[in-house]
């Protein structure tokens, strides 16, 4: 029988205090079952820190923390009526992670029920509908962190043209951010070949997966919408396969897939690792970025909301 490697810790001396009982069963059950004589050379001293990667898997960054954004945005409205508009503006997300800092009301996509569930809060009293949280980048040079406001969505399928108020107020809102347009695609557009050529052919510096569902929903509802995404991924960086598995439809990741696949391919650590570093970049521009968009997510129609809210005046 082979000598173990000194660095192997076993079972029994697994990390700890990833903060959640699933994220824990999970990664105590995949890291008993790890065989170090089968793993790739130099991959060994990374496992140490795959718990450190637990939150980053499935891009779902900030899933074990319980996040009070919403708590806070709430806080710092200045009163009755802005805590109304805060919730008058629909935020399509799609992970668990962006909505917590969205707050207000919010949909998490989650495919086919994505289009019905948006409906029936726009049915509700919405007034706008925004696209918020991460992007992949598909343009050179624009690094983890980076925001871009949407100045249209196109998708294979069709092109809209982002409200232009409210865009504005969102450039005003976000120093730095890039006024250009945002690719919609139906699925992850995962490695550098594929990026530059969407790149080429829509003219999009990046993409995700729900602005196109939103914008197309949003008009057909003759609602005004717009799109805001902070880059986590650069043009250059190909998502290795643990970042692409399917999410739950709260917007989690599959916590135990996601490890099996790091187990059944562990030459991915090293590419989970860079993008868990961008990820953290990316969380804290859009947390930072959201304490600027003010409760209605910069929603331009301040005044006209106030009036909608205000209560009727007694009667004498």
């Amino acid at each position: 029988m082979a000598a173990r490697n000194p660095n192997w810790r076993g079972a029994a001396s697994r990390p700890r205090g990833l903060g959640e009982p699933a994220y824990a069963s999970a990664f105590g059950r995949v890291w008993a079952a790890l065989d170090p004589e089968r793993l790739p050379k130099g991959i060994l001293p990374m496992l140490p820190r795959l718990r450190e990667l637990v939150p980053y898997l499935g891009l779902s960054v900030g899933a074990l923390s319980g996040d009070d954004d919403r708590d806070r945005v709430l806080r710092g409205a200045p009163d009755v009526s802005a805590i109304r508009h805060f919730r008058s503006v629909i935020a399509v997300t799609g992970l668990a992670f962006e909505a917590r800092i969205a707050g207000g009301v919010t949909v998490i996509s989650d495919g086919l029920r994505t289009g019905a569930t948006l409906k029936a809060e726009i049915e509700r009293g919405s007034r706008g509908v925004i696209s918020f949280g991460i992007a992949g980048g598909l343009a050179p040079h624009l690094p983890p962190g980076q925001w871009v406001v949407a100045s249209a969505i196109v998708s294979d399928r069709d092109r809209h043209t982002t409200d232009p108020d409210w865009s504005e107020h969102l450039l005003r809102a976000l120093p730095g951010a890039v006024h250009a347009t945002i690719a919609g695609s139906d699925a992850p557009v995962a490695d550098p070949p594929a990026k530059r050529a969407l790149h080429e052919r829509t003219g999009a510096i990046v993409v995700d997966m729900e602005s196109h569902l939103a914008a197309r929903i949003a008009a057909a509802h003759g609602l005004p919408f717009t799109a805001c995404r902070v880059i986590v991924d650069p043009a250059h960086r190909n998502l290795p396969p643990a970042a692409l598995l399917s999410l739950r439809p709260d917007g989690n990741p599959n916590v135990a897939a996601v490890l099996r696949c790091v187990m059944e391919q562990p030459r991915q650590l090293p590419d989970l690792m860079r993008l868990a570093v961008d990820a953290t970049i990316a969380r804290a521009a859009l947390r930072r970025g959201r304490a600027l968009l003010g409760p209605a997510l910069a929603f331009p129609d301040f005044r006209e909301l106030e009036m909608d809210f205000a209560p009727a005046p007694a009667l004498s």
